[in-house]
């Protein structure tokens, strides 16, 4: 029997450097940020901030690779990669954590194997 598409999705959206989006995001794919998001992310797979990316917001993904700038909380299911270029401003719940010396984090962190599903947000 055929799976539903949206549980096969394996699609990579690309939001690039010069684009700003203002509003919620909702994705069942991976999806790469090089632009400027203002407005609340969701999305069940993995989430790349690139360095020249900015998110003001709310984030729920499954997990996170971050070089950018988030200026909001952010859920990570899995695992939460904050790199040497990585500026967090909000509080972090995630099951793991990596943080890259340089980085920058202000806020409270929230760490542990049962955060399945804490916060995600209304759509």
């Amino acid at each position: 029997m055929a799976k539903n598409f949206e549980e096969t999705s394996n699609n990579l959206n690309i939001i690039g450097n010069g684009t700003s989006i203002i509003g919620d995001l909702v994705s069942n794919g991976d999806l790469r940020i090089d632009g400027k998001l203002k407005g609340n992310l969701n999305t069940k797979s993995k989430l790349v901030l690139g360095g020249t990316g900015t998110i003001t917001g709310e984030i729920c993904c499954n997990n996170a690779e971050i070089f950018g700038e988030i200026n909001g909380k952010i859920t990570s299911e899995e695992l939460l990669i904050l790199r040497s270029s990585a500026k967090i401003y909000g509080d972090i719940i995630t099951a793991k954590l990596s943080i890259e010396p340089g980085a920058i984090f202000t806020g409270i962190c929230n760490m542990g194997d049962n955060i399945s599903a804490v916060n995600t947000i209304d759509t």
